[in-house]
């Protein structure tokens, strides 16, 4: 009897561990079949965009500047697309018979240092020596510049030097001097030149400009009832095309904002609303805030307008420009969709943890053809769905850098 018992326990210890191995190797088996059979996906953050292409005309508040003597070219005082004063000097054009006296000034100029450097007159050695030495400084200063308005803006500091070393010595020679005569001949025609100048003044602080394409006068800020589609496509203009620099023109732009507007037929396009805010991407990649403050509609099409009030700068040498419309952005956990397993309106997604398959019930916040921006749900959210105390203590969450299942 007791050799029956002793067999019939070391039966059931076999029994008991060809089970426990049975059950290791399944466990293991199934865990290395689930793991290369299933793709997963990392979550992390990430944005979401919902993002269409668009062309755009530029309308700016500018005034144009233009004097008498037009027909005789222009001198640029400032750079394009640098800041102006009210009341300071935009351009000058030339008088007309500027050439042939600055051509007389600087024979003079040549004359008067030859003297100098011929005679042992007596002079104030210091005020000469600062003024070759600027002359000598600002000479180095312009051998890396390939930038043609400060090379000449340069070479008139050294044109004016040397009008002043001039002007020393003349003044502290002899007053019957031939010296004297020269220096008084040449100071008569800086002022006949002065004065046979036009000079063009800012009436207004902004943005000085040569880019004058004539549309200043046909694209309006202070209304803008007057777009439509056969209007901006009738300026026939190329995307990005650079505005060209006018030799007869300028203009001040107000440098605080401009408006971008474009005429189009999109979804997102047609149910905006005057005071919506979204984002435009520039083709400097640049991204910034834009206020939609007009809408026309038409019979096919829609015209907006946006406001801008950032790289206004950047665009003043452009008419038409192509950019993105960026109608939402959302940031957040990203996965993608084919994690995503919808059921009675409710969203899950499934998490292989030590060998089995967890799902976890998820909110998702935004969602486009590829990816959701997901979350986890609020308890005050899961009970307005119906779930009680006992189901919410039991529910798992999503969390950053978990690996979820790919179907």
């Amino acid at each position: 009897m007791k050799e029956v018992q002793r067999k019939t326990s070391k039966l059931k210890i076999i029994i008991t561990l060809i089970f426990m191995i049975a059950f290791i190797f399944i466990v293991t088996k199934g865990t290395k079949i689930l793991q290369k059979n299933t793709d997963f996906y990392v979550v992390a953050n990430g944005s979401l965009y919902y993002e269409e292409m668009a062309e755009g005309y530029l309308i700016r508040n500018e005034i144009t500047l233009q004097g008498e003597n037009y027909k005789n070219g222009m001198v640029q005082v400032l750079t394009d697309g640098e800041r102006v004063a009210d009341s300071e000097i935009v351009f000058r054009y030339y008088s007309n018979s500027e050439e042939s006296i600055k051509k007389e000034i600087a024979d003079l100029d040549e004359e008067i240092n030859e003297i100098i450097e011929n005679s042992g007159l007596s002079m104030p050695t210091s005020d000469i020596l600062s003024i070759e030495t600027q002359i000598e400084d600002t000479i180095n200063s312009m051998y890396n510049l390939n930038y043609l308005q400060k090379i000449q803006e340069n070479k008139n500091k050294i044109e004016a030097y040397i009008s002043k070393k001039a002007e020393y010595t003349g003044i502290f020679s002899p007053s019957d001097s031939y010296l004297k005569q020269l220096t008084q001949k040449r100071s008569d025609l800086e002022k006949e030149l002065e004065s046979g100048s036009e000079i063009i003044y800012a009436p207004c602080a902004g943005l000085a400009s040569y880019r004058v394409d004539g549309l200043e006068e046909i694209l309006k800020v202070d209304n803008f009832d007057y777009l439509s589609t056969e209007l901006l496509n009738g300026f026939d203009l190329k995307v990005g095309a650079i505005v060209p620099l006018s030799n007869e023109k300028g203009k001040i732009v107000n440098n605080f904002e401009c408006y971008i507007a474009t005429s189009i037929n999109t979804e997102k396009a047609m149910t905006a609303q005057v005071g919506d805010i979204v984002t435009l991407r520039l083709s400097n990649s640049d991204e910034i805030d834009a206020e939609i403050v007009y809408i026309k509609e038409e019979d096919q099409n829609r015209i907006l307008v946006f406001k801008i009030e950032k790289d206004v700068a950047e665009l003043l040498q452009y008419r038409k420009i192509s950019f993105d419309i960026i109608w939402w952005k959302y940031t957040g956990w990203k996965i993608s969709n084919s994690c995503i397993i919808e059921e009675d309106d409710k969203a899950y997604v499934e998490k292989a943890t030590a060998g089995y398959v967890e799902r976890i019930l998820v909110k998702i916040l935004r969602q486009n053809d590829t990816y959701s921006i997901v979350n986890n749900y609020e308890e005050d959210e899961l009970r307005q769905l119906g779930y009680t105390e006992d189901e919410i203590s039991k529910m798992s969450k999503i969390k950053l850098y978990d690996e979820i299942i790919s179907h």
